[in-house]
């Protein structure tokens, strides 16, 4: 496979976030030289680490989708899990950073200069991010298969980010972040001007910090949890299960296990046939599920095993 379709595998939401952030590291390391902002500054580090992580999952995402082998037969969903969790690392090294210099400049504040440029710059950058948070919010719907239009896609992508890939989560929530940080490096820069008061500055940049802790405990929790191996919502399951019991053929779920990997489910169920089938029949009936069930694009495989009825029901569904 040649290196442009592996990336073409790639989250599209990482990888737009990822040059998108890239652009807005060199613009605002430059703003914060000139200027000597502390906020600046902070703002900065922060977009130079959602490049590093945003590149490092639309990489991880891209390997994720590699075919299963011999070797590891269930596949490599879960590598992406890994690269986020790498990210979290680099998240926390930047916060703690960011922290460290809002602290200084809390204690020991510094005049900066070049108010309109510093302001420029961070409403050129919260634009970018937003559109790149919006475009975000779109890929949650796509993913989720929310099927929402207009202003409740931005309120959907809040219930159901939990159907979402791990990197578009990162995403997410990087983007949300940078989006509120640079709002409020602004209102820290324009208050510092405002009063003459210059630790406002440093204030600022020590809360940008903590919105990146906040991404960093959020976002390694998901992804070690995604790595340990995380059963799957119960609208996944429900979406399943009726597929399976909408069969004339069937007349119960015995079990069923739903495991995610990276951004696809892995369906494990045992199921309980009508009574006097012949061996070949119930072989359709299973070969004919499985390619129901695979219909949905959120499902990667399916084992089904399969019982005589014992007319006992035991799958019902939450009302």
């Amino acid at each position: 496979m040649g290196i442009v379709q592996f990336f073409k595998r790639g989250n599209v939401s990482s990888g737009v976030a990822a040059l998108g952030n890239l652009v807005l590291t060199i613009i605002k390391g430059i703003a914060a030289a000139i200027s000597g902002s502390g906020a600046m500054f902070a703002e900065a580090v922060h977009s130079g680490a959602d490049t590093i992580n945003q590149g490092l999952v639309f990489f991880g995402s891209a390997l994720s989708e590699k075919k299963p082998t011999k070797q590891f037969p269930t596949g490599f969903g879960r590598v992406v899990n890994l690269f986020v969790l790498i990210a979290v690392i680099v998240i926390a090294i930047m916060a703690y950073e960011t922290i460290l210099k809002g602290w200084e400049l809390t204690i020991h504040p510094e005049e900066s200069g070049s108010l309109w440029l510093s302001m420029g710059v961070l409403l050129f950058s919260v634009l970018v991010d937003g559109g790149v948070l919006v475009k975000t919010l779109k890929e949650i719907n796509h993913e989720s298969g929310a099927g929402l239009k207009g202003f409740n896609i931005v309120t959907g992508a809040f219930s159901n980010l939990r159907y979402a890939a791990p990197p578009t989560r990162l995403v997410f929530y990087e983007d949300l972040v940078a989006t509120l940080g640079g709002l409020l490096a602004m209102a820290a820069i324009a208050l510092a001007h405002a009063t003459g008061q210059f630790f406002w500055d440093g204030i600022g940049t020590i809360l940008i910090g903590l919105l990146l802790i906040s991404i960093a405990l959020k976002t390694g929790y998901d992804n070690t949890v995604g790595l340990i191996g995380v059963a799957a919502p119960k609208l996944i399951e429900e979406r399943v299960a009726r597929v399976i019991l909408s069969d004339m053929d069937v007349e119960d779920i015995d079990k069923m296990r739903i495991i995610q990997e990276g951004r696809l489910y892995h369906v494990e169920t045992y199921i309980e046939l009508r009574k006097n089938l012949a061996l070949n029949e119930a072989d359709d009936i299973v070969f004919r599920l499985e390619a129901e069930i695979l219909k949905d694009p959120a499902i990667g495989d399916v084992t089904i095993g399969i019982f005589e009825t014992d007319d006992n029901q035991k799958w019902t569904f939450d009302t």
